[in-house]
């Protein structure tokens, strides 16, 4: 039986597929305004319980999935990783979420934490952020500032998280920045705050892992797609979606194959899978789908196995099939090993 916060995602999941698209946003939608709410205490970074992950305490991004093999190398490790994780919240009670949600808190860490962060701690010392998160409907607001205004707030508190880990954490050490869907928003606003902006800075990127949202190839000034597995101080992005669909505003958007590490069209086999990671963290499954970039999009071939969620994303009917949810878990340990590479190739460019 699936753990209770995996329960509750593929409940949402199911009402996203049955209900209308209508139906579904109302159910999602706060009743007030974003000002008419008081929003919840900001976070204060000084304390340990205001980060999802931490090297200095065990913690779901130290996770492995089981009889893998693999170890947690933070320990080692001679880089940092800020993983900035995607949405959790989804209820309409506010626009955005309160940190002192316990129950919410042990949702993010037992989901996106152990199976997106996890990825990274052979590469780096994991630091995860919480944050007020802007709830669900917050992406689909477009009639009103309210939800602009909710993912705006989760940005001032990730951008204060980002300023503590600089003067607190980082001691000088080569960073990846990573995230996943609403998390993906947020990190590609800070590349543009500080990477874009400090050439000093922008020498520490290692990459960043934009996963699940959409970036433009050119969005930034200096920082480029990634063109190879070992390329440096440049970007990854990709949206997964079955084979066959098409959707033309993804078309400008960036999109890295995570098979290959290039940006060219070519199909990538389902041999050069590592191996992906099922949703209940309990096994790997090697050679799990190919990969081919199409205008905008990551098409696979739907996996065999169970374990890698698919849905029909709301109020995109174009766009079928979305693997959104099993972006990190499809490539797990393709993302594994080349974020490790590239720290390695990072520290042989700066000898």
């Amino acid at each position: 039986m699936l753990q209770s916060p995996l329960r509750y995602l593929y409940l949402l999941l199911l009402l996203l597929i049955l209900l209308p698209f209508s139906s579904c946003l109302s159910l999602l939608k706060p009743r007030r305004a974003f000002a008419a709410y008081a929003p919840a205490t900001g976070p204060n970074y000084a304390l340990d319980s205001c980060w999802a992950a931490l090297p200095t305490r065990r913690d779901s991004a130290d996770a492995v999935p089981y009889e893998s093999g693999l170890r947690d190398e933070q320990a080692t490790a001679k880089a940092d990783v800020f993983f900035i994780h995607p949405t959790t919240y989804y209820r309409p009670a506010s626009w955005n979420a309160d940190l002192s949600e316990d129950k919410l808190n042990r949702f993010t860490d037992k989901s996106t934490i152990r199976h997106q962060a996890s990825v990274f701690n052979a590469a780096g010392r994991i630091y995860a952020p919480r944050y007020r998160q802007a709830t669900l409907y917050s992406f689909f607001d477009e009639q009103t500032p309210s939800g602009q205004a909710a993912l705006d707030l989760a940005y001032v508190d990730l951008k204060a998280a980002f300023r503590y880990y600089l003067v607190h954490y980082n001691q000088g050490r080569p960073i990846i920045i990573a995230g996943h869907s609403q998390g993906t928003a947020h990190a590609t606003r800070l590349l543009h705050d500080f990477f874009d902006r400090d050439p000093k800075l922008r020498r520490r990127l290692v990459a960043a892992y934009l996963i699940g949202f959409k970036v433009k190839p050119n969005e930034y000034q200096t920082i480029r797609p990634c063109a190879d597995s070992l390329a440096t101080g440049c970007f990854v992005a990709y949206n997964s979606v079955a084979t066959g669909n098409d959707f033309p505003p993804f078309h400008p958007f960036a999109v890295t194959n995570p098979l290959t590490w290039t940006l060219d069209t070519l199909t990538a086999p389902a041999t050069l899978n590592r191996g992906g990671v099922s949703m209940d963290f309990k096994r790997i499954d090697p050679q799990v789908t190919d990969a081919k970039i199409h205008q905008g999009l990551l098409w696979i071939t739907p996996p065999k196995p169970g374990g890698y969620p698919r849905f029909l994303l709301p109020g995109r009917p174009e766009l079928r099939h979305s693997f959104h949810i099993a972006d990190y878990s499809l490539f797990y340990m393709n993302i594994r090993e080349n974020a490790k590479a590239r720290v390695r190739a990072w520290q042989l460019g700066r000898r």
